[in-house]
């Protein structure tokens, strides 16, 4: 009887989705409104009685909507279009998410909610909707003018925060309280799980995709794809993250694949039928009397979305060094809350810290600014006109002389090549640290949650040290080449030393090139240090390790170097990606 049920609940939601979603396409309005539509129609609270019999069910379906939506957004997310728009999306993103916390926080204050409502507020207006902007530019064919380049990159950098967002709210939905230190915590070892699964994913999953490709069976690969997904969704879970996390981040990663086009239409029918149950499931929670006694915050929220979006992003794009006709259109563009916000108000429902009426609310202004969205996009460009044309003639010079002065002190030629190199040596010593970090971090976890290792026929003490030194081992071709990293940056920066004193120079430039080193291995032994607090051997113990990891290190030097520029290689092979020059 209960998959009886089962049948009739989900024909009921499928055939009038159809039907309310072919009627939004016909009077060319968003799709997504046609799904919110069809789950307060059969919603129970839409008279004169509930269609739908079982409602757990359909949640664990709407689950497996969140699953493969964010799994498809992150089958959009790509390294190298965050590169190209850089520090525009960093900056737009994060003027957007502060203004609109502070902002939706101050309002659920002002409104007398309690102070997790107003949280829980400015965190779901944070966010814009990928979903909705895509569709949107898409059907104005704006997706490849360069604002929309620049929104598709905050759209990036947002889902990343987004991510790191839900949990914080997680963390602090079980505190009870705002814990700083527990939120830079919580961010940092989130940046420090996403950093590695990146890396690793991208070496291991991609190679792995390819293999299954040459079999040229579209099932297989299916298969593979939805192991993959599933499989690091448990792990990330097992981590205590949410499932949210470990669909995007696997999408991310497979979007490095250069089986990327095929893996998106094998998907797409998935995503498009689970993403519509999730969204009639949001209808399905759509009170309308919630909405009429709320008319009011609704009303406010939603013009404080589409202001405070409209100038915290236009404002973000803007002083990055974009124009003003494009700051505005992206301003615009993003004027929107969407599944984030969806997710984020289902999790302070699941963990029981907000007020029922939150999430109507959400619903609700989400609805109000999908509607607006295509509108505001169109009105961008004669606002813009409008503004160049009505603006005094100070605000005007002003404007220009910050551009001038903003491209003036931006390196060019040899200073920017220099920059770039100084950068990528950075970022490769962050990287291979973060490696090193997790695999002393995963020791540690293994010597107090792995049977094995505490049953070995050996007392603790040799326990720990097997462990400590494995862990060591494995980190020394990451521990080289970070050293060998700062050391090309210190060498970089001796030549840039360049003095009117010849002598001068010259002892300057030896001084740089040889403490720099010399205060890596000292740095680099102190981080080993701090990651092995809680796994460091005895004393006699410890330096018997020291001693034999020294010997191997000066015995294998070339060939770790060698091992680690293979797997450089790989990476920057994988990161290539579907859209590789051939």
């Amino acid at each position: 009887m209960h998959d009886i049920e089962f049948i009739q609940d989900l024909a009921i939601i499928m055939a009038i989705a159809g039907l309310v979603t072919v009627l939004f396409h016909r009077f060319k309005q968003p799709v997504v409104l046609g799904y919110i539509l069809a789950g307060v129609i059969i919603g129970p609270h839409t008279p004169p009685f509930a269609l739908i019999q079982d409602e757990e069910t359909v949640q664990i379906l709407a689950e497996l909507g969140v699953v493969f939506l964010l799994f498809s957004l992150g089958l959009e997310f790509s390294l190298r279009k965050l590169a190209r728009v850089g520090m525009t999306a960093v900056i737009a993103a994060i003027a957007e998410i502060v203004l609109m916390v502070w902002l939706g926080y101050e309002i659920g204050r002002f409104f007398g909610w309690r102070p997790m409502d107003s949280i829980f507020l400015g965190a779901i207006l944070a966010i814009s909707s990928t979903t909705i902007i895509v569709k949107a530019l898409d059907d104005l064919k704006l997706k490849k003018e360069h604002f929309a380049q620049v929104i598709f990159g905050v759209l990036i950098v947002e889902d990343m925060l987004a991510i790191g967002i839900i949990a914080v709210l997680s963390s602090m939905a079980v505190s009870g309280e705002v814990d700083a230190g527990l939120a830079f915590g919580t961010f940092g070892m989130l940046a420090l799980f996403m950093i590695v699964s990146m890396v690793v994913g991208i070496l291991v999953v991609p190679r792995l995709l390819a293999y299954v490709a040459r079999f040229h069976s579209a099932e297989m690969l299916l298969i593979t794809v939805l192991g993959l997904l599933f499989g690091f969704c448990l792990l990330v879970v097992k981590l205590d993250y949410s499932l949210a996390l470990g669909a995007f981040l696997i999408g991310a990663i497979m979007a490095e694949a250069k089986e990327l086009k095929e893996i998106e239409r094998l998907i797409e029918p998935l995503r498009d039928m689970f993403s519509a149950v999730f969204f009639v499931t949001i209808g399905l929670l759509l009170d309308p009397k919630v909405m009429l006694e709320y008319a009011l915050p609704i009303a406010i929220v939603s013009v404080a979305v589409v202001l405070g979006k409209f100038v915290s992003c236009g404002f973000g794009a803007f002083i990055s060094g974009q124009s003003g006709r494009d700051s505005i259109r992206i301003g615009m563009g993003l004027s929107q809350i969407g599944e984030f916000s969806f997710i984020i108000a289902s999790l302070g429902l699941t963990l029981g810290v907000t007020s029922k009426f939150l999430y109507p609310i959400a619903v609700a202004v989400s609805a109000i600014t999908t509607l607006t969205t295509p509108y505001l996009i169109r009105l961008a460009d004669p606002l813009s006109a409008m503004a160049a044309r009505s603006a005094p003639a100070p605000v005007a010079r002003m404007a220009e002389a910050y551009s001038r002065w903003l491209g003036s002190i931006r390196p060019q030629g040899e200073r920017a090549l220099i920059a770039k190199m100084i950068r990528r040596i950075i970022l490769h010593v962050m990287v291979n640290l973060s490696l090193v970090t997790a695999i002393f971090l995963g020791a540690a976890y293994a010597m107090r949650h792995v049977d094995f290792l505490m049953h070995l026929p050996m007392d603790l003490d040799s326990s720990t040290t097997l462990v400590w030194a494995c862990a060591l081992l494995l980190s020394l071709p990451f521990l080289i080449a970070a050293y060998r990293k700062l050391k090309a940056l210190s060498l970089m920066l001796a030549e840039m030393s360049a003095g009117v004193d010849a002598s001068y120079n010259e002892g300057a430039r030896r001084v740089i090139a040889e403490v720099i080193p010399a205060l890596s291995i000292v740095v680099l032994m102190v981080i080993v240090s701090a990651l092995s607090s809680s796994i460091l051997p005895p004393t006699g113990s410890m330096i018997v390790v020291l001693v034999g990891i020294a010997v191997v290190a000066a015995a294998t030097w070339r060939w770790l170097v060698r091992l680690h520029a293979r797997l450089q290689a790989a990476l920057m092979d994988n990161l290539g990606g579907p859209n590789k020059p051939k």
